[in-house]
């Protein structure tokens, strides 16, 4: 049974759906208006219209992509993606699920995937799962420990002083991580919750994100350890 995790947004979460059936599209889009309150969402049918979409709006948290698209194959597009966007996570949505199939997704840089046959409370878990920086395949437990995972094990070999972060920076970081709270880290380091803050907001510029959510996928796919 897939955990269901807290999860809270420190900005809004913008998604892209690239499916190409336009009653599967309405109908994942419904869903994925549940995720978190004020999700944006963006639907697109095909490869070039994704790519077109990604050109003009640059950022989103997470893609949700069908395999079975036409004009190109699923994996040669998520190869694209992930080479023209590694800091988005993709997310496969499939109802081809077999394992050499999983396996060929997960090794081509895919964040987690989901057959089709989940149901929508399976589905929205796998992503908050996702967006936390986890990763997920069928009937595996959703986690950075995940044997395919694109985003290696926190606690790998980059020293976050090379990204170009103070010590304390490092130290904020690491409890952030760890799920510590601001008043929490703020009280294990002796600092004002303010003080925290603006650690926080340094930290943000310095990996080029805007949220927790998004440093935690920063931290998890470079391996920083701390």
């Amino acid at each position: 049974m897939l955990d269901h995790y807290p999860i809270s947004f420190a900005t809004m979460v913008k998604l892209l759906v690239v499916e190409d059936h336009a009653l599967v599209r309405e109908g994942l889009v419904q869903t994925l208006r549940q995720l978190e309150e004020g999700v944006e969402i963006f639907e697109v049918a095909d490869h070039d219209g994704a790519s077109a979409l990604l050109e003009q709006e640059h950022h989103f948290d997470l893609m949700v992509l069908d395999l079975g698209l036409p004009g190109i194959d699923g994996l040669s597009c998520l190869k694209t993606f992930r080479q023209s966007y590694p800091a988005m996570p993709v997310v496969i949505l499939s109802a081809y699920d077999d394992a050499l199939t999983v396996s060929k997704a997960m090794k081509c840089g895919a964040a987690g995937f989901v057959p089709k046959t989940y149901s929508s409370e399976r589905l929205l878990a796998v992503l908050r799962e996702v967006l936390a920086g986890g990763a997920f395949t069928p009937d595996l437990l959703p986690s950075t420990y995940a044997p395919n995972s694109p985003y290696p094990l926190i606690g790998g070999d980059e020293d976050p002083l090379d990204y170009g972060l103070s010590k304390r920076q490092a130290e904020v970081l690491g409890l952030m991580v760890s799920g510590k709270s601001n008043r929490d880290i703020a009280g294990q380091l002796g600092l004002s919750e303010g003080t925290v803050k603006i650690h926080l907001t340094a930290i943000f510029k310095v990996l080029g994100v805007s949220s927790r959510t998004q440093a935690m996928v920063v931290v998890a796919r470079h391996g920083i350890r701390f």
